[in-house]
């Protein structure tokens, strides 16, 4: 038996921003609400929209696409907000559509060195390759890490 084969499987929810696809680590992710009331908070960094109250928990919601300087939210019944727990920290990042629930093998994942990306390299973990098309699977412990603690990084060209 070969013992070079012991490739992890992981889960990742998939969703879409504009016509890309990201991948997040099903572990990390709390819950998928739709879109709902976000309560704007004074002074807060430019690509959170504000909180929810989700059964009692006051949680800050960002803008992907603004994070990733794409074009504006677009609110649509496909829009949802992907509550992520990094640490003890919760976030919720809202994105256009929740596509699905992908299993894939670390043998399928590349990493991101040399890859020319929109988005600052920190925030993606790897690529993955699925069919015919490839899903950016983003490191969120970075991600989440700048927004709570550099609130004022990446702040938009004015």
């Amino acid at each position: 038996m070969d013992n070079n084969t012991n490739h992890e499987i992981k889960q990742y929810v998939v969703f879409k921003l504009g016509n890309e696809e990201y991948g997040v680590d099903i572990q990390r992710v709390q819950i998928i609400e739709r879109i709902q009331n976000i309560t704007r908070v004074p002074k807060s960094p430019y690509f959170i929209k504000g909180v929810i109250n989700l059964r009692g928990e006051i949680i800050p919601v960002m803008s992907l696409r603004v994070k990733f300087e794409l074009e504006p939210d677009d609110y649509t019944d496909e829009t949802r907000i992907i509550i992520v727990k990094i640490d003890e920290n919760q976030v919720g990042m809202i994105v256009d559509q929740v596509k699905e629930v992908l299993q894939l093998s670390t043998e399928v994942i590349e990493n991101v060195q040399g890859f020319t990306s929109d988005i600052n390299l920190n925030f993606i973990q790897g690529v993955g390759k699925v069919n015919d098309h490839i899903v950016t699977l983003l490191n969120l412990k970075n991600l989440i890490d700048s927004t709570l603690n550099n609130p004022k990084e990446n702040q938009p060209a004015q």
